[in-house]
């Protein structure tokens, strides 16, 4: 029980001696500070669709996994007043 009281005191004694070292702390916390602009590109088409419509006409999915976001797409373009995710056939 002594070694386990002798290490901690070591480590406790390692850890609080000196200074701390803020040069590290202070470029540690400049690199966490978020961006302050973002950059966005607006496309008029969505590439997960186009994508997803292409790979629909030549096979079919197994699990459907697109199902829910291929209605959101729809009803967003249908809102935008584009035309329908799934394609319009004229």
């Amino acid at each position: 029980m002594s070694e386990n009281n002798d290490l901690e005191r070591k480590l406790s004694d390692i850890l609080t001696e000196g200074e701390m070292d803020q040069g590290d702390r202070k470029a540690q916390e400049i690199r966490e500070i978020s961006p302050k602009y973002e950059i966005r590109i607006q496309t008029t088409l969505d590439p997960i669709v186009e994508e997803t419509l292409r790979y629909r006409k030549i096979g079919r999915e197994l699990d459907d996994r697109y199902d829910k976001y291929m209605d959101r797409a729809e009803k967003s373009s249908n809102l935008e007043g584009g035309s329908t995710a799934k394609g319009d056939k004229a």
